[in-house]
């Protein structure tokens, strides 16, 4: 089992080892992306797949959905699966610093709109989302920092380890 890891308190996640793709199965019949050296790197869902399954065709752990910032998935959808450890990682319920009481349900929202605004390309909408609802609902000057040099930089993929 290939299992993502934080060493650190500011959530970035390494792969521990590389993803080994068993063959598609019932319940798991996407497409498998590899990389230069025969490695996984992401997998796009069919119609009919399911979490769990995926997971065990992928020998993947944690939870899918939640490493790609969503709560379900959806046929079409892409799905990053080797984070960079060098790149901070957004969680999608609630930030880790997050004070209680916070109102999860608009940060959900403006997580979705940041990780669909990657996707379609939208940096300056990312940015925007960042600048003006998401950075105001961390606490930790860190974390807030590390993110913002992602969100300033503007790199698609970075972007998408944050947000989709």
């Amino acid at each position: 089992m290939s299992e993502v890891v934080s060493y650190t308190d500011d959530w970035r996640w390494e792969r521990r080892q590389p993803l080994v793709d068993l063959g598609a199965r019932e319940f798991a019949q996407g497409e498998v992306t590899l990389d230069d050296d025969g490695h996984v790197v992401t997998y796009t869902v069919a119609p009919g797949d399911v979490e769990a399954v995926i997971a065990e065709r992928l020998c993947a752990y944690p939870s899918l959905a939640l490493l790609n910032h969503v709560r379900d998935l959806s046929p079409g959808q892409v799905l990053w699966l080797t984070p960079d450890p060098d790149s901070p990682w957004v969680p999608y319920f609630s930030p880790l610093d997050a004070e209680a009481g916070i109102a999860r349900i608009p940060y959900q929202n403006a997580m979705t709109a940041a990780g669909l605004a990657v996707d379609a390309g939208d940096i300056d909408g990312v940015r925007a989302i960042w600048n003006d609802t998401l950075a105001g609902m961390f606490t930790d000057p860190a974390t807030i920092e590390a993110i913002q040099k992602v969100v300033d930089a503007g790199d698609p993929d970075a972007l998408r380890q944050l947000f989709s």
